[in-house]
């Protein structure tokens, strides 16, 4: 399995910002897909939002539309996800995760192999 470790999560007010860093240290991040996921109390894991090995395709969520954006340096082994906006309902456990075995399936954390282990992302006033 391919381990990956996230970080960026913690407290944050409606309408602030966060951004999320998934890394991978013992492997090349470059080689494969990447997908970050929320799992709220109570739910499944839940597609945000996926970017291609050389990052020309990405897919979000229509949720977090126009206020997610993920992206991808190559050179530093991460994928980000910077959160603008942030409401009470994005509030979750955020994982990231690789090693996806069909691009149409990117929402689903079946399609997956491997997994961070969650930073939590709380918005609240």
């Amino acid at each position: 399995q391919l381990q990956l470790v996230e970080s960026g999560g913690g407290l944050v007010q409606p309408g602030g910002s966060l951004r999320l860093s998934c890394t991978a240290s013992t492997f090349s991040l470059r080689d494969f897909h990447v997908g970050w996921f929320r799992e709220a109390p109570g739910s499944g894991r839940w597609g945000v939002s996926c970017i291609s090995r050389g990052g020309g395709r990405i897919n979000y969520a229509d949720s977090v539309k126009g206020r997610f954006t993920i992206s991808r340096d190559n050179a530093k082994n991460s994928v980000y996800l910077q959160m603008d906006d942030l409401t009470p309902d994005d509030t979750g456990v955020y994982y990231c995760a690789t090693d996806l075995s069909m691009w149409s399936q990117w929402q689903d954390p079946s399609s997956y192999r491997s997994w961070g282990q969650g930073t939590q992302v709380t918005v609240s006033s």
